[in-house]
């Protein structure tokens, strides 16, 4: 297993705060919440609540995924926003620039996951025991050996948009669970991105959408 070394510059990348919640841009590499052992109590929720104490996690992205958290501020608020995710009333799209090129323009994924016990944390497809589990995508530019995709998760299960790319055969670069060798040697970290938020504030009742840029790892090496 690899050793945890999260990145530490910036320590904490704000994208906006209000004394309701906070929005803050995880880099690859760190976790969001602190790991059993104590070697991995680093953490995006760790750091976010040196500055803020009172933030709590809503929902999480794995180590290795890059992109926009939601925190909340406040038991209250956490409910709301806790709900908001539970009832898929939250816009949520990621970059991923992936093996090979797809065939169509855009598609759907519709396969069922279930933790691969034995292997955990790895999930797998199950069509027996699995939960339901749904993934748009969208092709945004090939060059001819990778391709970069907009990917919709209209579902929220672990690691489920890296499986189900694994699945049609497109594994995302970099992912060091699912990637085949080739596929995961072609980049240097996983190469998904949380690119955009949106969601209504739970007390300003107002739209919210936040974007942050996936920077130039995603690009095409032809580019």
């Amino acid at each position: 297993m690899r050793p945890y070394t999260p990145p530490t510059d910036p320590f904490l990348d704000v994208v906006y705060s209000d004394a309701q919640l906070l929005v803050l841009d995880k880099p690859s590499g760190l976790l969001t919440v602190p790991g059993r052992d104590p070697a991995h109590k680093d953490s995006l929720a760790s750091r976010a609540q040196q500055e803020y104490p009172d933030a709590l996690i809503v929902h999480r992205l794995d180590m290795d995924t890059s992109g926009l958290v939601v925190m909340a501020r406040g038991a209250e608020v956490h409910r709301q926003l806790s709900g908001l995710f539970q009832d898929r009333q939250v816009e949520k799209s990621y970059l991923a620039r992936v093996w090979g090129e797809p065939e169509q323009d855009e598609g759907e994924v519709d396969l069922p996951l279930i933790c691969d016990w034995p292997n955990r944390p790895r999930q797998k497809v199950c069509f027996e025991s699995g939960k339901a589990s749904r993934t748009r995508w969208q092709k945004l530019d090939s060059d001819g050996g990778t391709s970069l995709l907009r990917l919709l998760p209209i579902t929220g299960r672990s690691h489920q948009l890296r499986v189900h790319m694994q699945a049609i055969g497109h594994p995302i670069l970099g992912d060091p669970f699912y990637a085949h060798p080739d596929a995961e040697n072609a980049a240097p970290r996983l190469l998904l991105h949380a690119q955009e938020l949106g969601f209504e504030h739970p007390t300003l009742a107002r739209p919210m959408h936040f974007f942050c840029d996936a920077g130039s790892e995603f690009q095409s090496s032809t580019n």
